[in-house]
């Protein structure tokens, strides 16, 4: 599949704002503290990805009802569904002057019986992009940082109408945004993320 930027400026997808506050004193620390330990940008990229796959949560794996959707309250509150642990990554990799993109998949659920929108992120590296998922494992999922052929948490079947969006946002989808931002809880988000994006 070809990844297409929605946005043709580079920059873009280095930018802060209020959801990837990577600006942020939490976020520079975090970054920080990942920078040290690491060698050079690719080794960062990856430490900053298995730290958000790893140690936050995914809420519903978790059972944690909190909502999270800005960079600083994921790595803040520990928590957060597939889209909060995609922002909370893109704010550490664009805190460190890796260009990272948000990028959706369309996937089935409950044996097929309703649609959920996942989110991902894509790095830059090497003059492409490569999609990552730091949704977090569990049996069944096991998903890597890879810039040698994706390692995701899922593989859309087309068969079943599951997609993969190409479109590589440099903020996050707006339907998917404002379901973050106006849920009270996880009950009340579960039933209201969109099933399927507009691009």
């Amino acid at each position: 599949m070809q990844l297409i930027q929605q946005n043709p400026d580079l920059s873009a997808y280095l930018a802060a704002d209020d959801f990837i506050d990577h600006h942020h004193p939490l976020v520079r620390e975090t970054a920080a503290r990942l920078a040290k330990e690491s060698v050079d940008s690719y080794s960062y990229a990856r430490a900053a990805f298995e730290f958000v796959r790893d140690t936050i949560p995914h809420s519903a794996d978790s059972g944690d009802m909190r909502v999270t959707w800005r960079a600083s309250d994921v790595l803040e509150q520990g928590t957060g569904i597939c889209h909060a642990k995609a922002h909370a990554l893109t704010a550490l990799l664009r805190a460190e002057d890796i260009p990272t993109a948000l990028c959706y998949q369309r996937l089935a659920y409950d044996a097929g019986t309703g649609w959920c929108v996942h989110g991902l992120v894509a790095v830059r590296f090497r003059g492409a992009w490569h999609r990552q998922d730091p949704r977090g494992n569990k049996p069944g999922i096991d998903a890597q940082f890879s810039l040698h052929g994706e390692r995701l948490a899922w593989v859309p079947d087309v068969k079943s109408s599951e997609v993969d969006y190409p479109v590589l946002f440099d903020v996050p989808h707006r339907a998917v945004l404002d379901a973050l931002r106006n849920a009270p809880g996880r009950p009340y988000l579960w039933e209201n993320l969109p099933d399927s994006l507009t691009l």
